[in-house]
């Protein structure tokens, strides 16, 4: 099972990105994640670290401690071990050596769950890495729902599920491959202005193979 959490803006599998220019959205950088960096990541609050530099934009230690409730000595110290891992990265001209800038890294992190079956060591890690993104997912996805959305905002959105599909692997991975080019598709270039009319939306797709009791 794959998951992405394409990073511009997101498992079984994921992906995640931030600032400097690459051309388009589908050429962004790519990083699989190994033993390692998965630990690396495998935290709740580094995972949410990550997105709110992710989501929000640059940021220090200080304005991080307001938006989480941390102390900046906690936050610090998980902002340096993201940083070690590649993750997130100082922003350019901004800060002193005092008030550091980070922004996230860019790209997509994607984790392939099946490269660690043969990993025990790794499975905490892997386990606390799926609960915190899904529950990220889910809390996304519940925070828009409960917002008070105003004028042609007001409505729009949907929450779809398709629970009686019957595909081979291969039928499944096709359909992930073409939802998932069809967000590219719809990804802005992230070096454009804005439309001043856009908001941010979250776009999640999960497609997963569901237990049938008659078979093993």
């Amino acid at each position: 099972m794959n998951e992405n959490r394409p990073e511009d803006s997101a498992p079984a599998a994921a992906s995640s990105a931030a600032p400097p220019a690459t051309p388009a959205a589908d050429e962004a950088p790519r990083r699989l994640l190994d033993a390692g960096s998965l630990r690396g990541l495998a935290h709740p609050l580094r995972m949410r670290l990550l997105d709110e530099l992710r989501l929000n934009g640059p940021a220090t230690s200080a304005r991080l401690s307001e938006r989480t409730g941390e102390s900046t000595g906690t936050i610090s110290w998980h902002l340096r071990h993201l940083a070690e891992h590649g993750f997130i990265e100082e922003e350019p001209g901004r800060g002193t050596k005092r008030e550091r800038w980070w922004r996230a890294a860019r790209g997509a992190i994607v984790l392939s769950a099946t490269d660690f079956d043969q990993d025990p060591a790794t499975r905490a890690a892997l386990s606390v890495y799926q609960a915190e993104n899904l529950r990220r997912q889910y809390q996304r996805v519940a925070d828009s729902l409960a917002a008070d959305w105003q004028g042609e905002w007001r409505g729009t959105g949907s929450v779809t599920d398709w629970s009686n599909l019957r595909l081979t692997p291969a039928q499944l991975q096709a359909l992930i491959d073409d939802l998932s080019a069809v967000v590219t598709r719809h990804t802005p270039d992230p070096d454009a202005a804005p439309d001043p009319a856009a908001r941010p939306v979250v776009v999640q797709i999960q497609a997963l193979p569901r237990k049938d009791p008659e078979r093993p």
